[in-house]
């Protein structure tokens, strides 16, 4: 439902901007919206070997040229030994196989199998139906809007975590994903220098 007077919807016209609670705060937005999706998006990733892990790892290897899995767990923001993990469980099931790089014998790279990209593309069609229902009180385009600004934001989080003088105060016990350092040639933005 639109709300005509501010081109909005209603949960948003019932925001306060100005008192400064709570829901103006990007911190509790972000968090909120998280546990929304991590609810319901178990349950369309069940299929998948590792769950929402390994639904990654099969978007990142089918999607992106060959890589190492510790590039691999890098770049996704997963600790190494539990790579190690999703990876065989993965390879269990006959969805990727590992391969020796042609040009360096040593590194085994990860790559999906024909199940693997059957299965994604299964388990992509239900989180989908997920998002749709998580994002509802946008329509179409807002929808659209907000997966591109959230990926603007998401690859610039490395420099700014880089930049911060907090980082090396606050060690963070999780791995810090790294989705600039992706395989995937993509433009750079212009930084005017």
């Amino acid at each position: 439902m639109t709300d005509s007077a501010s081109g909005g919807s209603a949960a948003e016209a019932a925001i306060d901007w100005d008192t400064g609670g709570i829901e103006t705060e990007l911190g509790w937005s972000l968090q909120a919206v998280y546990q929304g999706f991590a609810r319901t998006a178990v349950t369309a990733v069940d299929a998948v070997p590792g769950g929402p892990r390994g639904y990654q790892v099969l978007v990142a290897v089918t999607t992106e040229p060959a890589t190492s899995q510790l590039l691999l767990a890098q770049r996704l923001g997963i600790d190494k030994t539990a790579m190690t993990y999703v990876v065989d469980a993965l390879e269990n099931a006959g969805l990727v196989q590992r391969r020796a790089n042609p040009r360096d014998r040593r590194v085994r790279e990860v790559l999906p199998t024909d199940s693997g990209r059957a299965l994604l593309a299964r388990a992509r069609v239900a989180l989908r139906e997920v998002e749709e229902t998580l994002m509802h009180a946008l329509d179409a385009g807002e929808r659209t809007q907000l997966r591109h600004l959230l990926a603007r934001v998401a690859l610039s989080a490395g420099a700014v975590e880089a930049c911060s003088p907090l980082s090396s105060e606050t060690p963070s016990e999780q791995p810090v994903a790294a989705p600039h350092r992706s395989a995937r040639r993509t433009p750079r933005p212009s930084t005017g220098s």
